[in-house]
């Protein structure tokens, strides 16, 4: 993958509701979590409020004011609940 992209992993209904496990994302520079979870609604409308969605950064979970860069792995998924 080149520098100027990132790759993202989707998992369970994330991943259904985008229609794939994996997919390579434009990124030419870098950016907070919660403004990529803003450009991942706009992509998947499906997804609102995206917010909500919890992220980790190259295998490391990740508060939405963490820095995305490209050639980062990003994985998304459904906050976990307890019960």
């Amino acid at each position: 993958m080149s520098g100027t992209a990132i790759n993202v992993l989707y998992f369970a209904q994330v991943a259904e509701l985008t229609g794939t496990r994996l997919e390579t994302w434009p990124l030419a520079e870098p950016v907070t979590g919660a403004d990529w979870l803003v450009q991942l609604e706009s992509r998947y409308p499906q997804l609102a409020p995206a917010k909500r969605l919890k992220l980790a950064v190259n295998q490391f979970h990740v508060k939405p004011s963490a820095i995305i860069n490209p050639g980062d792995e990003v994985a998304v998924f459904e906050p976990v609940t307890g019960g």
